[in-house]
């Protein structure tokens, strides 16, 4: 319980229903705390800058998707991961908004 009151928003679902509302929310808190670079190509972020933007994402995503990405140590890979594995949900998620 005490995991959910400490969550900025809602933890990214491991079937990757909530990704877009997620990447939203990542974007924003990362950029808030001056750590959005550590999730963008070819940055020059600290290894303290990293550390703290990879457990803010940890700490943000299904306990299901900490255990598949556990051995992922840099903020930006682990970013490019869940893209990688959630990013076609836009082509799926976004027309049918558009049409609601």
């Amino acid at each position: 319980m005490a995991n959910i009151e400490n969550q900025k928003f809602i933890a990214l679902d491991i079937s990757g229903k909530n990704y877009l509302y997620w990447v939203l929310d990542v974007k924003l808190h990362l950029s808030a705390k001056k750590l959005r670079h550590t999730i963008e190509e070819d940055n020059a972020a600290s290894s303290e800058e990293r550390a703290t933007a990879l457990i803010f994402l940890r700490h943000h995503i299904d306990d299901g998707l900490k255990y598949e990405y556990l051995t992922v140590e840099n903020p930006l890979e682990l970013w490019q991961n869940l893209n990688d594995r959630f990013e076609h949900l836009k082509a799926v998620l976004l027309p049918k908004a558009l049409n609601d």
